[in-house]
């Protein structure tokens, strides 16, 4: 597991796509003391290039220029659907620098065919990015030396944690676990909400505790030695309110359940893959 230190010095970084995660890596790179000068955006979406500028100070451009060429690094913060046009638009610009992928699915074979580059970093990054929390997987190709791997590092340590996988297949089961994992989080605040409510609380007071309890869990959890497994089993007294909870939801199949969907986001990251890659 990484360590959430200051980064080291970064050279100029360039950002294909300006949408969530470029704004939560940038304002990252910005709050570990990176310029704004040595960072460059090319964004389409002329609001998005707006809030970029506005935000950060950076310099945003419509298309990719020759601006480019004085990046070492580039992050690839685009949806899969439009990788191959976006990279097609943007290599001759971008041959000497290292390449960070930010987008699900699309493998890095595909992305070395597509920019005439072996020096490829592929990262699966989560929204709690955006508030400094984020959990990343990474990925690096044979070309991508140690000290490049340590510039991604303090790249993706401003957003959050991060960790590295041996295999990039793993990368499909880190988008079904952490990538797409906040939406199962808020998928079950809302259950938890909406049961609250139906039990007498107000929506905020619901939702207050909900929040709370996941953040607290999630903290001992994170803290603690223990398996998931035993420190549920400490909260779960025989003939008590959580083991009728409990029971309630193992007769409804629902860890069985959740398994099975993780299971369709990893299918759907292989797909995504085959459907967009080269």
């Amino acid at each position: 597991m990484s360590q959430t230190t200051a980064s080291p010095s970064l050279p100029t970084i360039a950002f294909i796509g300006g949408g969530n995660m470029a704004s939560a890596i940038i304002g990252g790179l910005i709050r570990q003391g990176h310029a704004a000068s040595d960072i460059e955006v090319v964004e389409p979406y002329e609001p998005t290039r707006a809030a970029l500028q506005q935000s950060y100070g950076i310099t945003a451009q419509a298309a990719p220029t020759a601006a480019l060429q004085r990046a070492q690094i580039v992050v690839w913060a685009v949806k899969p659907q439009t990788f191959k046009d976006a990279a097609a638009a943007t290599r001759a610009h971008t041959g000497a620098a290292l390449h960070l992928s930010v987008a699900a699915g699309i493998r890095s074979d595909s992305i070395a065919q597509w920019l005439g580059s072996e020096r490829i970093v592929r990262t699966m990054p989560n929204t709690p990015a955006l508030v400094g929390k984020g959990m990343s997987a990474l990925y690096a190709r044979p070309a991508v030396s140690g000290a490049e791997r340590q510039s991604v590092e303090a790249i993706m340590a401003s957003t959050g944690d991060f960790l590295w996988v041996e295999t990039e297949t793993q990368l499909d089961a880190v988008t079904a676990l952490s990538g797409s994992g906040p939406a199962y989080v808020f998928y079950f605040l809302e259950a938890m909400t909406r049961a609250g409510m139906g039990m007498g609380l107000s929506e905020s007071q619901a939702h207050k505790l909900a929040v709370g309890t996941f953040v607290g869990a999630s903290e001992l959890a994170r803290r603690s030695d223990e398996a998931p497994a035993l420190l549920r089993q400490r909260v779960t007294s025989k003939g008590g309110t959580t083991h009728a909870a409990i029971t309630s939801l193992e007769h409804d199949a629902v860890g069985e359940a959740f398994v099975r969907a993780m299971q369709a986001a990893e299918r759907r990251a292989q797909e995504l893959g085959d459907e967009f890659g080269a």
